[in-house]
């Protein structure tokens, strides 16, 4: 599996490895996004499951500056595929979770003990809870598909994050950095591996090489990510001008351009770039 899993990665460009064979290894280069789900129940406790590997997962100074909302109701599912989309497979698949960046718990750890913790008030603080949501998220992922279930990111959560925030009741200082789709394959309907960059392109040694010419590679890459689209059936488009495209202007964003005005509205002040700003 590991060595097939490398070539429907990467094609003529898999590295050649001598891996043994490894069943969690197997998993994640088997990762695929899976957007369609049968309605079936969950195994019991799968949810437990998930957030303990997802606690397993390192967090900066044990901080743990995050959180995850499990949603399970139908019609709170229904209305967060609506928020982000629409992407209907939110209101199919019976688990979502959404990961969020939480100071709030250490901000009220501070209130009971009479203290203020300032540093909570600096960018990089946010950006732990970002990063810790995302290795925690990472992990669950992980478990997830050793469990033989699908998963899919959703990015969509910060569309419009404040109304993501009323649909799931958050405090000041807790912000829904992504959420995460899981349930049981549609077996009608199965996910494949998508094509990924070389790595050529991805991999610095030492420092940083900004290449002299990047065009053969990428245009590999776009020829290799075409012919999974054109066997997938889905729309042809060059990677390339996907890239560019996706972040050409700001309503390209879909709302994300923003995100500074939402992260102020969630309670989030930032001493390190207000003062900035003011001066």
């Amino acid at each position: 599996m590991t060595v097939t899993a490398l070539q429907a990665r990467y094609g003529d460009a898999a590295p050649a490895l001598n891996l043994p064979e490894l069943p969690v290894l197997d998993a994640m280069l088997s990762h695929r996004s899976v957007r369609h789900f049968v309605r079936d129940a969950l195994p019991e406790h799968t949810l437990e499951t998930l957030v303990a590997a997802a606690q397993s997962a390192p967090t900066s100074s044990n901080l743990q500056t995050w959180s995850v909302i499990a949603v399970e109701s139908q019609e709170r599912r229904e209305a967060l595929a609506n928020l982000v989309g629409p992407q209907k497979h939110l209101a199919v698949a019976p688990l979502v979770l959404v990961f969020l960046a939480d100071l709030s718990r250490i901000e009220r750890l501070g209130q009971a003990q009479g203290r203020d913790p300032v540093g909570l008030h600096y960018l990089d603080t946010f950006l732990m809870g970002v990063i810790d949501a995302a290795l925690a998220a990472q992990n669950a992922v992980v478990a997830a598909e050793a469990m033989g279930l699908g998963t899919v990111y959703v990015g969509g959560m910060r569309n419009q994050p404040e109304e993501v925030a009323k649909v799931l009741g958050t405090p000041p200082n807790v912000f829904p950095v992504f959420g995460l789709v899981v349930g049981r394959p549609d077996p009608a309907k199965p996910a494949a591996i998508k094509p990924r960059l070389p790595q050529s392109a991805v991999l610095h040694r030492e420092q940083y090489q900004v290449p002299a010419d990047q065009s053969q590679e990428i245009g590999d890459y776009n020829e290799a990510l075409r012919q999974f689209m054109r066997t997938h059936g889905m729309r042809e488009v060059d990677w390339s001008a996907q890239v560019v495209e996706r972040l050409g202007s700001p309503e390209a964003l879909t709302g994300r351009h923003r995100l500074y005005e939402a992260l102020r509205n969630a309670g989030f002040r930032y001493t390190d770039i207000d003062s900035s700003t003011e001066g």
